[in-house]
């Protein structure tokens, strides 16, 4: 059996290996400085993340736009949950609730907008299935005002303030249960589209096109590839929040700012290059499975994961209540975006509104 790799592939791995050794070394050796293991490790974090990109490339040939965005989406997820575990461990709960709150800000944000810049300038008007948008439109939405009720009780001192940890259990338990119903109608690969092509239609175009781009990975190297970079990203994580303390300090910058941009662009580079990789050559369906999926399994899946697991990594509890300025931008950016997505189309001045917003948001936690 070959391996299948390209030279590229051979590049991306080996670039992804020396960065990995440079991260360990800058960090738990050398320590040249308070800003430089960060950087390092951030480079890595988004290598090793781009790798597990190309290695769902790898076994998407046969899924649709919907089953290969879930499962991006989950891999591509791994370094961020690494991230927040190791965070949780060293007592950053602030920088975890951030980088929530900030990965799910940077798709519908700073990722989609990007996607729809580049794909509008290059194709123009771009179109998608709206059935597809408007399940995943309505999953983050759900998801939101879910992840609200905590920090509501608490703010609104009601007869739940005082049980917040209890109460986030508790909304964890249902967002899981949410996402695992939701999981037949995602893998689905055909579906009607109300917005002038079939999301069948587009995402069997998708699945044709898209044959000869894929790596030519054999089944067992690419489950092996996921492995071992799974294996990596939990190393480079650890080193990443080493990292991270001395460098917020170093850069005078907040916890909530770190959390919210750097820890969220660094986990999401997965979504960062092949979202926009995939609406520059047109694949509209596929980049907003791609690109969306992963707030939603955010939503869904890390912050309940994170909510349920805290005890267990000696972390203590780990609730969902949010501040109020995080509280507002997630609802303000999941309004836009919804209103934006629901049309079927897409155009890059839109794109340059949601990353306009993105920034705006991010300027306004630079301080705390």
């Amino acid at each position: 059996m070959t391996l299948g790799f390209s030279a590229s592939d051979f590049r991306l791995i080996g670039i992804c290996l020396a960065a990995a050794i440079a991260t360990f070394l800058t960090v738990e050796a050398f320590h040249p400085g308070d800003v430089v293991p960060f950087v390092i490790a951030a480079i890595a974090l988004g290598l090793l993340a781009t790798l597990v990109g190309r290695s769902v490339e790898a076994l998407g040939d046969q899924l649709g736009a919907g089953a290969t965005g879930v499962v991006q989406s989950a891999l591509g997820n791994l370094p961020e949950l690494f991230v927040a575990i190791f965070a949780l461990r060293a007592g950053l709960t602030e920088v975890v609730q951030a980088a929530i709150v900030g990965s799910i800000l940077a798709n519908v944000l700073m990722v989609l907008g990007l996607a729809f810049i580049v794909g509008g300038l290059k194709n123009g008007t771009q179109k998608f299935g709206t059935d597809a948008a408007k399940r995943i439109a309505l999953m983050l939405l759900l998801s939101v005002a879910a992840l609200l009720i905590p920090a509501l009780t608490a703010a609104l001192h009601t007869p739940a303030a005082g049980h917040e940890t209890a109460l986030s259990r508790v909304v964890a338990v249902a967002l899981l249960v949410l996402f695992a119903l939701s999981l037949p109608a995602a893998l689905r690969r055909t579906g009607g589209s109300s917005g002038g092509s079939s999301g069948g239609e587009t995402a069997g175009a998708a699945d044709a096109e898209g044959e000869g781009e894929a790596p030519a990975w054999p089944l067992p190297v690419a489950i092996g590839m996921l492995a071992a970079t799974a294996v990596a990203a939990a190393f480079v994580s650890d080193w990443f929040v080493t990292a991270l303390q001395p460098a917020i300090h170093t850069l005078h910058i907040s916890e909530a700012f770190a959390g919210l941009v750097i820890v969220a662009i660094a986990g999401n580079a997965v979504e960062n290059v092949v979202g926009i990789q995939l609406a520059a050559r047109n694949k509209t369906d596929y980049a907003l499975s791609v690109i969306l999926q992963s707030p939603v399994q955010i939503a869904q899946v890390l912050a309940p994961v994170l909510v349920l697991i805290a005890p267990v990594l000696g972390a203590g509890a780990f609730t969902l209540v949010l501040p109020p300025l995080l509280i507002a931008a997630l609802v303000l950016s999941v309004i836009v975006t919804i209103v934006v997505v629901l049309d079927g189309e897409s155009n890059w001045y839109e794109g340059a509104c949601l990353v306009g917003l993105y920034a705006v948001i991010a300027a306004a936690f630079w301080w705390g």
